[in-house]
């Protein structure tokens, strides 16, 4: 499989960092899975996927959403301000203009505020989604009311750090606290390792405008875009960030989805169910 990576801009001038993994022999034809990953992460999220997918005939796009990773210095202080769940709807059209060969059916994955990314992709953009998406995988996420601020002062603090300077967060994210509210009854120490470096290299700013952008999402017009597209939702049992109710409301929006939910397992399912991904995404494909 050929690695590639690339730099491509939206059409309001963010440069976003974009990953494209292309097996040997592959033409326009060729399936095209597209990963997005999740607020505080990046496109590492989804490697144990993508590396168990390597000698699979799918050409595999993940990049790193605004804010995020690679693409982190795009997110200036106005942007903070303004931004929203359907902006990455927006940079998801943009990379599958961009990279994926127009002849190439799609399969779309999302993790966290990655399914919220593909869920307002199919909001916003229906015709391209019946027509190109061949599945959908819905990885730990939500399409509305996610209980956000239950801790005091929580959404205070955050609309503090989006208004802030865009400095990585770096030694004041924990990894004791991330294991514990990310994972579930078993985690790999490397796994947790691997997520906590994703969300100390955040900038604050990116952390806290998100928050907000979450509070408010409700993507639910996606679902008439998705009623003839084959969806899987997946969910940890003991996700603490999206709670199975959550993915339970998807289900109810999208009754032919088919819906698994993890016993014991946390947030994190790229890394702690990577298997149980897999599979689901293969089905799709």
């Amino acid at each position: 499989m050929r690695h590639e990576s690339r730099r491509i801009t939206t059409p309001d001038g963010v440069v976003l960092a974009v990953y494209v993994h292309t097996p040997v022999g592959a033409g326009p034809e060729t399936p095209t899975l597209v990963l997005a990953h999740g607020w505080t992460l990046s496109h590492r999220t989804w490697t144990p996927v993508v590396e168990a997918l390597a000698d699979d005939p799918v050409r595999i796009v993940s990049w790193d959403q605004r804010g995020h990773g690679g693409s982190r210095k795009a997110l200036v202080r106005k942007e903070a301000r303004t931004i929203s769940i359907d902006h990455l709807g927006r940079d998801l059209a943009t990379v599958v203009d961009t990279v994926v060969p127009a002849e190439s059916p799609l399969v779309l994955g999302g993790h966290s505020m990655g399914g919220m990314t593909v869920l307002s992709y199919a909001a916003q953009f229906p015709s391209v989604v019946k027509a190109r998406v061949r599945g959908v995988a819905l990885v730990s996420t939500a399409s509305h009311a996610i209980p956000m601020g239950a801790r005091p002062g929580e959404t205070r603090l955050m609309r503090l750090l989006a208004r802030g300077l865009p400095v990585i967060g770096g030694p004041v994210i924990r990894p004791r606290s991330q294991r514990a509210f990310l994972f579930g009854d078993v985690a790999d120490p490397r796994h947790v390792k691997d997520t906590v470096w994703q969300v100390a290299h955040t900038p604050l700013t990116t952390i806290g405008a998100f928050y907000g952008a979450i509070s408010r999402l409700d993507v639910r017009t996606a679902f008439a875009a998705l009623e003839d597209v084959p969806v899987t939702v997946l969910v940890g049992s003991r996700d603490k960030l999206t709670p199975p109710a959550l993915s339970h409301a998807i289900g109810e929006g999208l009754p032919h989805a088919t819906l698994k939910e993890i016993p014991g397992a946390g947030h994190m399912l790229t890394y702690e169910a990577t298997d149980t991904v897999v599979d689901a995404i293969r089905s799709l494909l």
